[in-house]
């Protein structure tokens, strides 16, 4: 897991040179309740409204990653033109694409299966995620121009069985 967790390129690009066909399923996108974790690192009070965006990144069909993002209703469309309206177009390839984009900080953690968002990715997938597999998550805090933008990725199990494309052995 440590190749996903620490590697600083686009997760879309890396995921896109794991598969035949990516695709980005767009869950929800609304307001909602800022987890109480993600205020801390937005510097927010807890329990304010922030835009929300959840998405499950496939691999070939197989979700690999749940990734939720959050914008403060206070940043402007200048801040961030394109969020109301990706749709299920890539946020990474958007955010890597463009020169005005400030990338933090990459931190890490091994979630519960009681944490919110281990619990939401569960309920996307429609299956209890195993309670013997590990479920690590990585964070990233962007900005441009005056807005932040939290990026938490969850990598789902099935990613550890995730090999590049050029590595693959034809099927007989």
């Amino acid at each position: 897991m440590r190749g996903w967790l620490v590697d600083t390129m686009s997760l879309t690009q890396k995921l896109i040179g794991h598969s035949t066909h990516f695709r980005v399923h767009r869950l929800r996108q609304c307001r909602a309740q800022c987890l109480r974790d993600e205020a801390d690192v937005m510097g927010l009070p807890p329990r304010r409204m922030v835009q929300e965006r959840e998405v499950l990144l496939e691999c070939d069909g197989q979700p690999m990653v749940y990734a939720h993002t959050i914008v403060p209703l206070s940043a402007t469309t200048s801040d961030w033109p394109f969020f109301g309206s990706l749709g299920e177009r890539s946020l990474g390839t958007t955010l890597f694409g463009d020169p005005r984009v400030k990338r933090g900080q990459l931190y890490y953690a091994r979630l519960r299966r009681e944490h919110p968002l281990a619990e939401r990715a569960s309920r996307a997938l429609g299956t209890t995620l195993a309670p013997d597999a590990p479920l690590f998550a990585r964070r990233c805090l962007y900005q441009r121009r005056n807005g932040l933008l939290l990026v938490t990725e969850l990598f789902l199990p099935a990613i550890s069985r995730l090999v590049p494309r050029a590595q693959r052995v034809p099927a007989d």
